[in-house]
């Protein structure tokens, strides 16, 4: 039996800001339970909302000190869908309305929260063989456990795995104050360990301690070797190339399921998807304004609206995109230029362009199970979550071939009738104006392809199952 600890700083159902909380919180219930006793451990944040806190148990306190000061650490655990999660609880660092705020906070918020993860496995009664950590918030783990947590017996031999979900995010600060907080020697604070252009940076720290390092699909695990994808740390990932891979990300299957969804109108399957699927876009149709025509191509496309996730080429482009035999469907929220962008666009062309700017869980399932087509024209794209969503809900998706977009849609191929999406090479918006209309084409002229590209897709599997064997795979070889 292996025991594996997996540290993250949120998890669903408890708190979601992007999708390393889908992994933290399905993840782990799809493991092997004769084989791995995998739990989670987050901080107990004051903005978790009271149904989950209120039946969380209090299972012991303690404290540690953090730079010059004493620190109270409490710790709480609640079982959920089979699987134990740990909270950390501090109110001095995990109060407030959001779980991250300023990033001079956040730097000390999480040096914390890993000093008191690793402090308190010995009084939980739990030893993991494995503490599997995730993002920069969780970067210190694998340094303070070689440095500080090595000498005890109940420390040694503990093995970590650090996983990217997005190298844009390093957690940066200024070298005298992270030395400060973090209580490390100076002997640390290297180029060669958490020194990187004269900051310090708790990702790469992560990066260069941990006994594996893996990212979220096997395209970006190669993308982030080059200059371009690499945020600076490309050479330090060609450096720990021999043991760095990528296992794609999967979604919870029974939460995003058309044939049983409730926050959808009618449920469908992949047998039955040309009979119902209409039915949940003229819904929509008019729950927004938009003309209703069930015959009409329906783009969505839900999203941060950030440079990430090419919508400057969306803007280029926007009003060939908007032609009259398309309509388009926005969700999300993010830099204003962009909201503005798509506000106008609504007012421009008002029954065929609906700009929701907001985030809604329920108006992201309509808009998957009512649109033909799903857009996602990104920059780059570590794994990606929308387009397996899009897949499982029998809507094409339209990406740009990078990271776990290249992964996971299979581009159309007229001449073999393969393919579950359609896909561009170059970061160049005509290319992809280009691919958009040629997707409209098989879908007006060509409807029977345009069907078997949605069976096809219905038919992929990238539920956690899948995702879940080959991180078994990983615990195992270490």
């Amino acid at each position: 039996m292996k025991n594996v600890l997996l540290i993250a700083s949120e998890a669903v159902p408890f708190i979601k800001t992007g999708g390393l909380a889908d992994v933290a919180g399905s993840l782990p219930k799809y493991f092997d339970k004769s084989q791995f006793d995998v739990r989670v451990m987050i901080p107990k944040y004051t903005c978790i909302p009271w149904q989950y806190r209120e039946k969380m148990v209090y299972k012991t306190h303690f404290y540690i000190d953090l730079a010059w000061r004493t620190q109270y650490v409490g710790v709480f655990e609640l079982e959920w869908n089979g699987v134990i999660f740990y909270f950390i609880d501090n109110e001095f660092y995990f109060s407030g309305p959001k779980p991250y705020s300023w990033i001079h906070e956040d730097i000390e918020k999480f040096a914390f929260f890993s000093k008191a993860a690793l402090s308190a496995l010995p009084v939980l009664g739990f030893r993991p063989d494995i503490i599997h950590c995730n993002d920069w918030q969780t970067g210190l783990i694998p340094v303070y456990l070689k440095e500080r947590f090595s000498q005890g017996d109940f420390y040694h031999g503990i093995k970590s795995i650090m996983t990217i979900h997005n190298l844009k995010f390093q957690g940066i600060w200024n070298l005298k104050k992270v030395k400060d907080i973090t209580g490390l020697p100076d002997e640390y604070f290297t180029p060669d360990k958490l020194e990187a252009y004269k900051d310090a940076n708790y990702l790469k720290g992560g990066i260069v301690y941990a006994d594996r390092v893996t990212t979220v699909s096997e395209t970006y695990a190669e993308e982030i070797k080059t200059p371009f994808y690499g945020e600076n740390l490309d050479g330090l990932m060609r450096a720990r190339s021999n043991v760095l891979s990528g296992i794609v990300n999967g979604i919870d299957y029974e939460e995003y399921n058309p044939e049983t969804d409730t926050k959808i109108g009618h449920n469908y399957n992949q047998i039955t998807f040309r009979k119902e699927k209409w039915k949940n876009k003229v819904d929509l149709q008019r729950q927004l304004g938009l003309t209703e025509d069930k015959g009409k191509f329906m783009i969505g496309l839900v999203s941060r609206l950030t440079d990430q996730k090419g919508l400057d080429l969306v803007s280029y482009v926007m009003d060939q995109l908007c032609a009259e035999d398309v309509q388009f469907v926005i969700l999300g929220t993010g830099e204003e230029r962009y909201e503005n962008m798509f506000r106008h666009f609504d007012w421009k062309y008002n029954d065929r362009v609906s700009a929701n700017i907001y985030y809604s869980e329920d108006m992201s399932h309509k808009i998957y199970a009512a649109c033909d087509a799903f857009l996602m024209p990104s920059l780059f794209e570590p794994c990606g979550l929308s387009q397996l969503m899009s897949l499982r809900y029998g809507t094409v998706p339209i990406v740009r071939e990078t990271g776990g977009l290249k992964d996971t849609v299979e581009p159309y191929n007229e001449y073999e009738n393969k393919g579950t999406g359609f896909s561009f090479a170059n970061y160049n918006a005509h290319e992809m104006l280009g691919i958009v209309n040629y997707a409209k084409d098989v879908y007006y002229n060509h409807k029977r392809e345009w069907n078997k590209i949605v069976d096809r897709g219905m038919k992929m599997d990238f539920s956690w199952n899948n995702s879940a064997r080959k991180y078994e795979e990983l615990y195992n070889s270490l």
